[in-house]
């Protein structure tokens, strides 16, 4: 479910209480789910780096999401701790943001399944990403892959979130959630649940895929050449870029009509900071050799100190379970009062 801040974001202004700002709140998360990569980073991740001191920021690993397709116990286990310790390598700091796993937290369950009580089922019926995964088979996938767009919208709502940092593919969840949310307190009559804003980037808000640009970059995607996974070392990165997909017209220029070139040439924008101007002035008279050598050299130049932080975070297990552990702590206590609040109103208990 992930999620974008960006500075083409203007947040809102602090709400100030007894002349103390209230930080906005942010709501995020990414499934343990395959590798972290290119797209990630920087749709996601780098910008929940770069404005995490202006937010109240919430970032969770949505271990519930994953089991909603098969998937090895030992394998999520660990892809949980890795995603953690990504999180943290690419610059998170515990002390502007909380990091936990959502099944440590059990409200999120709880409260998905009053949810769904409220949900009408030809919501879920057009929801995009269910019929995608489903494929021509929907009769025999999980019960979980067709309401995950419920628990998804309480990951949110149960921390009365103001912004969900997504990319374009996820606005449909976040209009799902923002409906759901309206659906409940009108039918109570009460403002239970704060109705979220999505945050989504104006630019790199959709990195693509090397090998089939037309297609954003996914984990899930088969073909490994089809994205830079954030682990990955130098060799393989100056490999997959050389093979990444261009065209014949050898031109370095930003132009929509050549998917190809266009999103190694904003990789390399989100990379350097530079504008467009800059960068074309930059390849002016050169081809695609000399740009793809310049894009591989920011990328490792990028990822080298990521992965040292990660490596040395998954050397002290210990001190990630902490971490965790707090995290999951610091979180519950707002959970437990919107499900005790939602519980009442609905009469529960």
């Amino acid at each position: 479910m992930p999620v974008e801040t960006d500075q083409n974001v203007k947040p809102e202004p602090s709400i100030s209480v007894a002349n103390t700002p209230v930080k906005k709140r942010v709501f995020s998360g990414i499934q343990p789910t395959g590798n972290l990569h290119l797209g990630n980073y920087l749709g996601a991740l780098r910008n929940w780096e770069e404005t995490q001191t202006k937010y109240d920021n919430i970032f969770c690993i949505v271990d519930l999401h994953a089991i909603t397709v098969p998937i090895d116990p030992k394998e999520l286990y660990y892809s949980i701790r890795q995603l953690a310790a990504l999180y943290l390598a690419t610059g998170l700091d515990t002390r502007y943001c909380k990091l936990f796993v959502q099944s440590h937290v059990h409200e999120h369950a709880e409260m998905s399944w009053i949810m769904e009580c409220f949900t009408p089922m030809g919501w879920l019926n057009r929801m995009t990403q269910f019929k995608s995964k489903a494929g021509e088979n929907p009769d025999s996938v999980a019960t979980g892959l067709y309401c995950y767009p419920v628990l998804m919208a309480c990951d949110i709502l149960l921390y009365q979130t103001n912004y969900v940092p997504v990319g374009e593919d996820q606005r449909q969840h976040i209009e799902f959630t923002r409906d759901l949310a309206q659906r409940f307190n009108s039918l109570y009559g009460q403002q239970v649940f704060t109705i979220p804003e999505a945050q989504i980037r104006e630019v790199g808000a959709r990195i693509m895929a090397l090998d089939d640009p037309v297609n954003k970059m996914s984990k899930s995607d088969p073909n490994p050449n089809s994205r830079i996974n954030l682990l990955d070392d130098p060799k393989t990165i100056q490999q997959k870029i050389a093979r990444a997909t261009t065209d014949s017209l050898r031109l370095v220029t930003f132009d929509p009509e050549r998917p190809g070139i266009t999103n190694l040439l904003t990789i390399y924008q989100l990379l350097t900071g530079k504008s467009q101007q800059e960068i074309e002035a930059e390849f002016a008279g050169k081809g695609y050799g000399d740009f793809k050598a310049a894009l591989t050299e920011q990328l490792v130049g990028t990822l080298e100190p990521i992965q040292k932080r990660y490596y040395d975070l998954m050397s002290d297990p210990a001190a990630l379970e902490n971490i965790l552990k707090r995290g999951a702590d610091q979180v519950r206590p707002m959970a437990a009062e919107t499900l005790q609040r939602v519980k009442g109103v609905v009469g529960l208990g």
